[in-house]
C-alpha cells in the first residue's frame, strides 16, 4: 500500500508537469505571433523615414480640413485626390461635403489603406472614394481636377515638377503645411501650422 501510495502523488506531479509545458509553449506562441503581428504593423510607419524624402503620418486637424473644403466650388465636380492620403479623412470630408465629386487617395501604408477603406464605408461614401496603395512619385496625376497635398518641405519642390508636368491645364492644386516653393498661388489662408495655399494651373499657365 505505501507503494502505490508514493506512485499517486508522481504520477499528478508528472501530469501537473506536462501541463504548465503544454501551457507554457501556447502562450509563448500566442506572445510571439502578436510581437510579429505588431512588428509589421510598426514597420509600415517607420519605413517612411528610411526614405529619400520622408512623408510621415501626421493627421489633418478639423481646421485644416474646414480649410481645404472652403476651397472646393460649392457645385464642384470631376475628380479630387488626396496625395498622402493617411487615415483618409480629407477624401471623406470632401465626398460627404461634395456629392458630384469622385474623390481619390494615394498612401503607401497598406494599413492606412484600410483605414480608409474603412472610414469611407462607415460614413456611407465607399461608392465615390477610391484609395489606392501606391508610391505617390508613380501615380498618375493627369485625370484629377483638384490635388490635395499634406507634404513637407523636403518633398515641395520636386513634388511641385511632377504636378506641372502632369496636371492637366484646368486643375487646382490646394497646399497644406507648406507651399510651392516657385508657383504663384492664388489665394491663402494663414493660421500657422493650418495655413493652406490655393493654386490654379490653368491662370499660372497663362502668366508663363
Amino acid at each position: 500500500m505505501e507503494v502505490l501510495n508514493e506512485s499517486v502523488p508522481q504520477a499528478v506531479s508528472k501530469s501537473q508537469k506536462n501541463g504548465i509545458s503544454t501551457g507554457g509553449k501556447i502562450l509563448i506562441a500566442a506572445t510571439g505571433g502578436i510581437g510579429i503581428g505588431l512588428s509589421i504593423v510598426c514597420a509600415s510607419f517607420v519605413a517612411p523615414a528610411f526614405r529619400r524624402i520622408c512623408l510621415p503620418y501626421v493627421p489633418a486637424t478639423s481646421e485644416q480640413i474646414q480649410n481645404v473644403l472652403s476651397f472646393l466650388p460649392k457645385a464642384a465636380d470631376g475628380k479630387l485626390l488626396d496625395i498622402g492620403s493617411g487615415d483618409g479623412r480629407i477624401v471623406v470630408a470632401a465626398a460627404q461635403h461634395h456629392r458630384a465629386l469622385r474623390t481619390d487617395g494615394v498612401e503607401l501604408n497598406p494599413w492606412l489603406v484600410y483605414y480608409s477603406r474603412l472610414a469611407a464605408l462607415h460614413h456611407g461614401v465607399s461608392k465615390q472614394t477610391r484609395f489606392f496603395r501606391q508610391d505617390l512619385w508613380k501615380f498618375d496625376i493627369k485625370d484629377y481636377n483638384f490635388v490635395v497635398i499634406f507634404g513637407v518641405e523636403q518633398m515641395m519642390q520636386d513634388l511641385e515638377h511632377k504636378l506641372v508636368a502632369e496636371c492637366p491645364h484646368n486643375t487646382k492644386i490646394i497646399a497644406c503645411r507648406f507651399p510651392l516653393p516657385s508657383l504663384q498661388h492664388v489665394k491663402i489662408i494663414e493660421d500657422g501650422v493650418n495655413t493652406v495655399w490655393f493654386y490654379d494651373v490653368k491662370k499660372e499657365s497663362g502668366n508663363s
